[in-house]
């Protein structure tokens, strides 16, 4: 209020240029205009005076905007009232007095000012990634694929292909043919088309000899009753160095009748026990049955010195053993026989009426 009330004493010795007093004429003292616009002046500062009393004593919180707008013309806050002018007394003398001089005629009162809008100076940070736009982080712009131009060949610089390499196929060997046309021919038996495998055979032995599809082929005979039919397919030249061969020309003979034939078939070049177990069984069985018992024990004894778990072998040296006339081995071979399992029914009553025979003399 003190910066007010300096501000109407400056206003009220304006008015008065000179200390002598003015005597009172009657009428309105000059210049009315100037000192109504002094007074509006006063006015105004008074008003902003207060204004900057207020925001500081009590400052308003800034907006987000950085803007504050006050309203100076509220009810809580009302510009003050210019104090009235104190009438001075003039005296020229003892019988004299003059009037003190009216009271300005102030304007009739207009339309309310506006209300003064103040903006604050943003406080100065520092300096920070401006956030990016809301488009911008609600959805997210793909970044663009910049591809590499492909380079531009003319028709003229473009060389003919070069032609797909030629993949050498290597032959297969006698041998392995002769493996996959067994496995056909198994198929065709399979199937009951032996005449077609007869015609795949020729067809193989046309061009080399074929052991594994020759033996598909008289097996398959042999079972289907044509022993004569497997013996045209296992001439003696081819069966001479074939063990296999051999063995079913041996079975196409015996199924003939020709034991002895068989017997001197399988005894020449007898292959070994490891890998040839059906030759020698059939060698040993044939022996015994030809009356050989001494060569058919042999084979026997072989067989079972490669796995005596075969109570069949055993029963086969037992009889071999029996017929050389040793009986007390026959009896311990038909008793590690009848000890064994493996033995059919009726080969297991044959063993055990044997062993009572021989034991009771």
């Amino acid at each position: 209020m003190s910066l007010l009330n300096d501000a109407l004493r400056a206003a009220e010795q304006r008015q008065r240029p000179s200390q002598r007093p003015v005597p009172y004429l009657g009428r309105r003292p000059g210049r009315p205009r100037r000192r109504v616009a002094l007074l509006v002046l006063s006015l105004m500062l008074a008003a902003g005076a207060v204004v900057a009393i207020h925001l500081w004593r009590a400052p308003q919180p800034v907006a987000a905007t950085g803007e504050v707008t006050l309203d100076v013309t509220g009810d809580d806050e009302s510009p003050p009232s210019p104090p009235a002018e104190v009438p001075a007394r003039i005296s020229r003398g003892p019988q004299d007095a003059v009037a003190p001089p009216p009271a300005p005629v102030l304007p009739p009162p207009g339309p309310a000012p506006k209300p003064v809008e103040v903006t604050a100076a943003p406080v100065p940070k520092a300096p920070l990634t401006p956030p990016p736009p809301a488009a911008a982080v609600s959805a997210p712009v793909a970044e663009p694929v910049v591809s590499a131009p492909e380079p531009r060949t003319s028709v003229a610089s473009v060389e003919p292909s070069s032609p797909p390499p030629v993949v050498k196929q290597v032959p297969r060997t006698p041998e392995a043919r002769d493996r996959a046309t067994g496995q056909e021919l198994e198929r065709l038996v399979r199937e009951g088309r032996l005449a077609e495998a007869e015609r795949r055979l020729s067809d193989l032995l046309a061009r080399q000899p074929a052991p594994v599809s020759r033996a598909v082929v008289a097996r398959a005979l042999l079972v289907d009753g044509q022993a004569g039919a497997a013996l045209s397919w296992l001439p003696p030249a081819v069966t001479e160095a074939d063990p296999e061969l051999r063995l079913l020309r041996a079975r196409a003979l015996l199924a003939r009748g020709d034991l002895d034939g068989a017997v001197a078939l399988l005894s020449h070049r007898i292959p070994p026990v490891a890998g040839h177990i059906e030759y020698r069984v059939t060698l040993a069985t044939l022996l015994q049955q030809a009356g050989d018992s001494e060569a058919a024990a042999g084979h026997w004894t072989a067989l079972l010195m490669a796995d005596d778990s075969r109570a069949a072998w055993w029963v086969g040296l037992a009889l071999a053993l029996e017929g050389q006339g040793k009986i007390a081995s026959a009896i311990r071979a038909y008793g590690q026989a009848a000890a064994l399992p493996g033995l059919s029914t009726a080969l297991a009553d044959f063993v055990r009426e044997r062993l009572r025979q021989l034991q009771a003399g």
